[in-house]
């Protein structure tokens, strides 16, 4: 008698699991929306090189130099709109091509300024005289990427839902459910180089020009659809 009820039991069982085993219809589909934003973070690389027979010599001159151009830097700093930071500083031995011995030494100092006003940093450019230009470029601060993430990510998902209902209408499907889904940025050319410069002397009380240009921000949306009858 028990082998009489197991049985249906048994075949139940099978049943429901070679339902759950049935193969699914599935989509892998991706849309995206982008907008373009104009670059408001720029940032200019200050710097300096000085050599001589020895290493004090030029390690002191190279901080004269960089604690000249901090001092005018510091003048104009504001927390978000003119931030100052010090880059490389290296010392090291210059060596006779012939002897393989030491016969001076050479160093780099290098100052870094970045910020939202960028008048304020143009005109800073102007004032030190300690340092020269080596880097000018333009990027987009966090605040102006997340706020274009969020103005187009409801548009990205609505075109991905409109692909996904589109598909399944054609492959004769009555709607879908949504699956994995994956949602990303990005900005299109990243930080945005200007220049590479020295800036001659007569220059150095003129204030850089300069010119932001605009980053094309992108957000993704990436997934599969399960098609429904």
């Amino acid at each position: 008698m028990r082998s009489f009820l197991v049985l249906p039991a048994l075949a139940l069982a099978l049943s429901a699991h070679a339902a759950a085993q049935a193969p699914s219809e599935r989509l892998s589909l991706s849309a995206s929306a982008s907008t373009e934003v104009q670059r408001d973070v720029l940032g200019v690389s200050f710097s300096t090189s000085r050599e001589g027979p020895e290493a004090a010599a030029v390690q002191t001159a190279l901080k004269q130099a960089l604690d000249a151009a901090l001092a005018e830097a510091r003048k104009a700093a504001k927390p978000g709109q003119v931030d100052v930071e010090t880059g490389g500083f290296s010392l090291y031995p210059r060596h006779d091509p012939k002897t393989g011995k030491i016969n001076g030494w050479q160093g780099s100092a290098e100052l870094l300024v970045e910020g939202r006003d960028t008048a304020a940093i143009a005109q800073l450019t102007g004032r030190i005289s300690t340092l020269t230009i080596a880097r000018v470029g333009y990027s987009l601060s966090r605040e102006a990427r997340e706020k274009a993430e969020a103005d187009i990510t409801a548009q990205a998902i609505a075109r991905y839902r409109a692909k996904a209902a589109d598909y399944a209408k054609q492959f004769g499907y009555g709607g879908y459910v949504v699956g994995d889904i994956n949602i990303a940025s990005d900005e299109v050319g990243g930080p945005r180089p200007m220049m590479a410069m020295r800036m001659k002397a007569e220059m150095a009380d003129a204030a850089l020009p300069t010119e932001a240009g605009k980053a094309t921000v992108t957000v993704n949306v990436s997934g599969s659809v399960q098609l429904t009858k």
